[in-house]
């Protein structure tokens, strides 16, 4: 009994990190308190679906999905680090964009969906509850703390540029988390077999390095521009 309480446990505090990753995108941006709502219910609709989704998907087909993750993370992080650098950029140009360009972190992107299916069918396999319960758990789970994390960001009273910022930082972290994840899952499988070679890692952590310094030098250029 206590390995199911720490896979429950475990999971949702899964959860309420994709959920403060959003809870920033409605908190940093100039959005209503509306908005803020229709996102977390948006949420909560949609794990109460997936939920109910778990007992007509086959268990084959989650190979599928999650061999997708690397090519989604891929695609997500391209977009916020565009989006955090457009963000930024106008916000330096006196436009705040942020209304539109929050959508690029809050709303649900491919990698949420594929958690969030797949913590509502550890969750269920886990509980032995009906997939609708576990889905309105899930987003119950979800739908608070977007809106109590967007109102702590709030209160902080952090403006667009901050916003642009943790969009280009999430979005190197899910690049690097791209090319890392899986070189280290072919060296162990190299370290198992008893033959290859480990170069390969070199190209994807330079490739790393080469994005953490643009990064790190179009942050310099953007607090230089603060002070002149």
């Amino acid at each position: 009994m206590n390995s199911v309480y720490a896979i429950v446990i475990g999971i949702l505090l899964g959860i309420m990190i994709f959920a403060l990753k959003t809870g920033v995108g409605c908190g940093f941006s100039n959005i209503r308190r509306r908005d803020v709502l229709i996102v977390a219910a948006s949420y909560f609709v949609i794990s109460v679906i997936l939920g109910g989704l778990i007992g007509l998907v086959d268990q084959s087909r989650l190979d599928l999905i999650t061999s997708m993750g690397m090519t989604l993370h891929v695609v997500v992080a391209l977009l916020l680090i565009g989006a955090g650098i457009y963000t930024q950029k106008k916000w330096l140009c006196g436009h705040d964009v942020s209304k539109r360009t929050f959508l690029f972190i809050s709303v649900p992107c491919p990698v949420c969906l594929t958690a969030l299916f797949v913590s509502c069918m550890i969750l269920a396999s886990a509980l032995g509850w009906s997939g609708f319960r576990i889905g309105a758990l899930v987003g119950f789970v979800f739908f608070f703390t977007v809106v109590f994390s967007s109102w702590i960001f709030r209160k902080m009273q952090r403006t667009p540029e901050d916003l642009g910022a943790v969009m280009m930082f999430l979005g190197i972290f899910y690049l690097l988390g791209s090319m890392l994840v899986p070189a280290y899952i072919k060296s162990k499988q190299t370290v198992y077999s008893g033959s290859g070679s480990e170069i390969d890692l070199i190209p994807l952590l330079l490739m790393g390095f080469v994005v953490g310094c643009g990064y790190a030098i179009h942050t310099l250029k953007v607090k230089k521009n603060e002070y002149l």
